[in-house]
Parts: structure tokens; sequence; C-alpha cells
């Protein structure tokens, strides 16, 4: 099984959530470019869990550099990245694989691996993996950041509370949900703190927003700026939905609607519409790209749910008794951010804007 992104940039996932270690190996960077530590850690900072509206399970997330690093800077071979797992408490897990979870790999990856996978935790499936590469992308930022891309992230909407789109610069309103909108944060805390009194969880939203793409970046087709962001936005834990531009709401407008005007800018000619229209037909235009994430609630809630004992075929219930998050957006801020920088990056160097 192969759990790799990218096709010039390439980054390679390993390890499990109750393994030793996640990791990752990434191929393809130029040599030379240097690595910005207060930046990695300032990343997997925006990842970790925090405050009361996420999951106890603490790690120091210190990234250690086992190849492709000197002198702080990448040599231009693979770069192997490793992050070790300290607080794992594996006796949560002690009814699997016999009871398999219900909206979770469990199952399907036992058929797969003929009962050896390590499900611990969600084994190498495990949202633990986005730390590696949330780490991987603060490396690569610096090569976007060069060229005169932003991106941004925040929790767009919990539930029914929506919030604006973000805007690059801006802080957020409240650190632990991540949002910017401190109307929209007040509201989504006091939704997310009754759910999880309610030993549930609930759905919700990242929305993201990438500046300054210069315009035919991307691939015809299957690799096309959209397509394969859907791919990597899809593999984020969760992921349940991904809009693009005007996204779903296309459904109801009439073209004269939806499509922007070109008009002349000082660089050249601009596409100016409502939403971004960062791309099209898999080409970047120049102008904004609008994503949004929606994530499904999270499967693992302290309240018993339905499933078999696959050793004695009976129907029973299992509670989940680890340490989980209520809502998964906004730890997914840092896992949609470091997504665009991946895909952005590979396309850019395979597009020659940038030279890998």
């Amino acid at each position: 099984m192969r759990m790799r992104l990218g096709e010039v940039v390439m980054t390679t996932l390993f390890g499990t959530s109750h393994g030793p270690s996640v990791g990752a190996m990434i191929e393809g960077l130029p040599a030379g470019l240097k690595l910005d530590e207060r930046e990695i850690t300032s990343a997997l900072a925006l990842r970790k869990t925090g405050g009361s509206l996420s999951s106890s399970r603490k790690e120091d997330d210190e990234v250690l550099l086992r190849s492709g690093v000197h002198n702080g800077c990448t040599t231009g071979q693979p770069l192997v990245l490793e992050i070790m797992n300290h607080d794992a408490r594996s006796s949560d897990y002690s009814f699997l694989p016999d009871r398999p979870r219900p909206a979770h790999q469990d199952l399907p990856m036992t058929e797969r691996s003929n009962g050896h996978a390590d499900l611990r935790g969600g084994g190498s499936s495990s949202a633990r993996l986005t730390a590696p590469l949330v780490a991987a992308a603060a490396i690569m930022r610096p090569l976007l950041d060069g060229m005169g891309v932003r991106i941004t992230a925040h929790v767009g909407a919990i539930g029914d509370v929506e919030a604006p789109l973000p805007v690059h610069g801006a802080s957020f309103a409240d650190l632990d949900l991540r949002c910017q909108d401190a109307e929209a944060a007040s509201a989504m805390r006091a939704l997310v703190e009754a759910t999880r009194s309610e030993r549930d969880s609930i759905g919700s939203r990242v929305d993201l927003i990438v500046s300054g793409l210069p315009m035919g970046m991307g691939e015809p087709w299957f690799d096309g700026v959209e397509p394969a962001l859907a791919r990597a936005m899809m593999a984020v834990p969760g992921a349940r939905a991904l809009e693009v531009g005007q996204g779903v709401r296309a459904l109801r407008m009439r073209g004269s609607e939806h499509h922007g005007a070109w008009r002349h800018g000082v660089g050249g000619p601009e596409l100016h519409s409502e939403v971004g229209e960062g791309a099209l037909g898999g080409l970047t235009s120049g102008a904004d790209l609008v994503l949004r994430l929606t994530l499904k609630p999270p499967s693992s809630i302290p309240r018993p749910q339905p499933t078999i004992d696959l050793r004695t075929s009976e129907e029973v219930e299992v509670t989940v008794k680890g340490r989980h998050d209520p809502v998964l957006a906004p730890r997914g801020v840092a896992v949609v951010e470091a997504m665009a920088v991946l895909v952005l990056t590979d396309l850019a160097v395979r597009g020659g804007h940038l030279h890998g």
C-alpha cells in the first residue's frame, strides 16, 4: 500500500498513530532551500490539539530531520522527517479488531491486510499522520512565498453557523476554533460545547483562499489545479465534499451570474468575479482560488454504537474511550493549508514556475 502525493515533488507518508513514530519522505526538493524551524514549529502548533474543543492527547511534535538536510539547507537528496509518538494510549483500543467501530476503516483494513494491520487509533489512516504532512508543507512553503503566493484558511462553518471567507493577514478571533470572525466564532463555540456535553460530534467546514498564483499553472485534464487539489483535499481525514469557487451554488445560477469578466489590469488581463474562479479548464486564471472542504462529524464519540463481534457473529455495542475531537475543522485548518502547499508546489515545478 502506497501513501504518496505528487508527481515531481513527492511526499510519502509512513508510520501509525500508536506506533513509534510518524513521518514523511520528500523527493524532488531543490538543493539549497533554507529550512526555517520556527515556521515548521508554528505550522505544527496550528495543527495541535488545544483547549476544550479538541482531543486531550498531547504530543511534542518535534521534527527530526533524518536525511536530506545539511547546515540548515536541503541537499537535493530525499528529505526524511520523523515525529515521535509519546502520548499514545493503546489500551483504549483493546476491543480491536474483534469489534470494528462504525464509520471507521477497522473492518475494511482488516480485510485488506489479512488481519495484520495496526488499527490502534486509526493506524496508518489516522489523522496523526497529518503532522508530517503539515511539517512537509512548512518546509516547501518558502518556495511558494517566493512566487508571491498567499494561502490562508480558517473555519468557515460548524453545523449551521457560517463565517465569511478568510482574509490574508487577519488573525483568529478564537484561537481554539481557528476562525477569524468573532461573531461566528462565539456561536460556533457554544454549538461545539453543547454537542460535546451530549457526548456527540458535529460536522464542520474549512474555507481556504489562495492569491497570487501565476496564470497558466496546472496540467490539462486529470492534473488540473481543481482535480489535483480535489484528490489531496478528499484525502484529509473526515473529508466529505469539496467546493471550488461558487461550488454547489452554481447549481442555481445562470451563466450571466456565474461567469467572471476579463478586464485590463496593471500587469495585464485580470479576471473579475464574485467568488474567485481561480482556475479555468484546470489552469490558474490569476484570480483568487477559493476552496471549501466539508468534514463529517468525527466518527469516534463516547456513546454506545452498534457493531458486530467478529468472533461470535453477535450484534453488540462498542464505546470508544479514546481522546477525540468533537469537531474536525479547527485542527483541519493547518491540514487544508498544507495540502494546498503540497499540490501547488508540485504543479509549479511541473509547469516551470519553480525549479526542482
